[in-house]
Order: C-alpha cells, then sequence, then structure tokens
C-alpha cells in the first residue's frame, strides 16, 4: 500500500516546518510506502520557501506552488492529480486534526470502505478547544443547510480530514469543480451520487486560531456553493 497525502496550505508560512517534520516523523515510523505533496495556494507569505526548508532532501515530499490563491478545492484536485498512491488523503495543514488519524482511516479502508471522512460530530469525537464564536454559527446554519439542499445524514461535512481510494478519487475529482467552500460538499455529494461507501471518522479535533474563515460574507458564499453543486450535478 502507498499513500498519497496532500497538505492544502494557504498563509500558512508560520506553521509549514512544524507541520511537515510532525506528518514526516510520523509517516517514517509506518511500514507502508508514501509521499508528501503540499499545495502552496499563492505564495504571498513565504510559505513555499518554508515548506521546501523543511522537507529538506526528502524524494518523497513534493511543494507544489499554485502561482495565484485559487482555493482549496482546486488545490486538493491539483495535488491528487500528481499523486501516485492507492490512498488518497488530504489534512489542513493547521493538523487541527492529526495526523495519528491515519491508522483508525486505514482500518477503515481494509474493512470495505472507499470514502473516510473525518467528523467532529460522530459518537466518540472530541474537541479540544473552541472556534470563534461566529465560525461556531457559522457552521451550524451551514451543516443544517447542506443536510437540507444535499447531503442528509452526514452532520459534518467540513472536516479537514478525509480519504479516498485512488479509484473512488479518480471518479470523484474527474466530476468535480467547486475551488472554495463547496468543496468537500461537492466531494461527498459525487460519493453518494457515484455509489461509494462512505464512512464517518469520528476524530479529536484542536481548534487553533488563524481560521480564515469568519466573515458573514464567507456564510453567503457557502450557501451559494451548496446550491451550485446540487444544480450542477441535479442528473
Amino acid at each position: 500500500m502507498r499513500l498519497s497525502l496532500v497538505i492544502p496550505a494557504y498563509r500558512e508560512a508560520g506553521r509549514m516546518a512544524d507541520t511537515l517534520h510532525t506528518v514526516c516523523a510520523y509517516l517514517d515510523h509506518q511500514s507502508y510506502d508514501w509521499e508528501v505533496l503540499v499545495v502552496i495556494d499563492g505564495d504571498s507569505d513565504g510559505a513555499a520557501a518554508a515548506a521546501t526548508a523543511a522537507a529538506g532532501e526528502r524524494a518523497n515530499v513534493r511543494v507544489l506552488v499554485n502561482e495565484v490563491n485559487r482555493g482549496k478545492g482546486f488545490s486538493v484536485r491539483r495535488g491528487f492529480a500528481e499523486a501516485t498512491g492507492d490512498r488518497l488523503v488530504f489534512i489542513d495543514a493547521d493538523l487541527s486534526l492529526p495526523v495519528e488519524g491515519l491508522q483508525p482511516m486505514f482500518a477503515m479502508f481494509d474493512a470495505g470502505a472507499e470514502v473516510v471522512i473525518a467528523s467532529r460530530e460522530a459518537p466518540g469525537a472530541h474537541v479540544v478547544g473552541a472556534p470563534p464564536a461566529l465560525r461556531g454559527v457559522m457552521s451550524r446554519v451551514f451543516n443544517l443547510v447542506v443536510q437540507a439542499a444535499a447531503l442528509p445524514g452526514f452532520a459534518d461535512t467540513q472536516c479537514g480530514f478525509k480519504g479516498f481510494t485512488a479509484d473512488a478519487a479518480r471518479q470523484i475529482f474527474a466530476r468535480h469543480q467547486s475551488d472554495r467552500f463547496g468543496f468537500d460538499v461537492e466531494a461527498l455529494f459525487l460519493a453518494r451520487q457515484l455509489g461509494f461507501r462512505v464512512v464517518e471518522l469520528p476524530v479529536t479535533c484542536v481548534y487553533h486560531a488563524g481560521s480564515s474563515v469568519n466573515r458573514v460574507g464567507d456564510v453567503i458564499n457557502m450557501l451559494g456553493d451548496v446550491l451550485a453543486v446540487r444544480w450542477r450535478h441535479r442528473g
């Protein structure tokens, strides 16, 4: 088995070194082959240089750079397009969802799952700290709309840690178009539409400061993206 781990990063220069050191230290102790693809989404803060320095001479760590900010969806699709693994996973650069979650994720793959999504709402999940107040309200409103309009049954579509078999990733992301807020929703909508087995993984989430999703305008964009997903794949 070979893992391809994609880390999309936007304005994460201050975290990149610690993130890559933590991820590589964990993966170095695993029995499977692996690669890490860091996708810098517009290098406005020197994150590419920080990631490249942290990667050092490792041939299995690659740093890709979007010339301008394109969004998390675009960045994950780019990473997956260059991935060579049997299992493709993306994880947020702040590691609020710990990389150690790969072990139970792989157990779910071994049991027959084709898509595994981390969830902060599934039984057994834990949350450490709290998101900014506005972000918490936004998240609840967004999840209600998502369940009503697109994905009934999933209480947490936005958790930044999701895995796919290579076949599932190929089919889903060949059809996927959302670059920004609708990224996760569209991936799961397509997974369900294509008949893949999607399993929720309860995780421990540790909130960090510095979220870029805190504005009321973001809620409007997020809701618009959900409706666009439903319209785009209405057939």
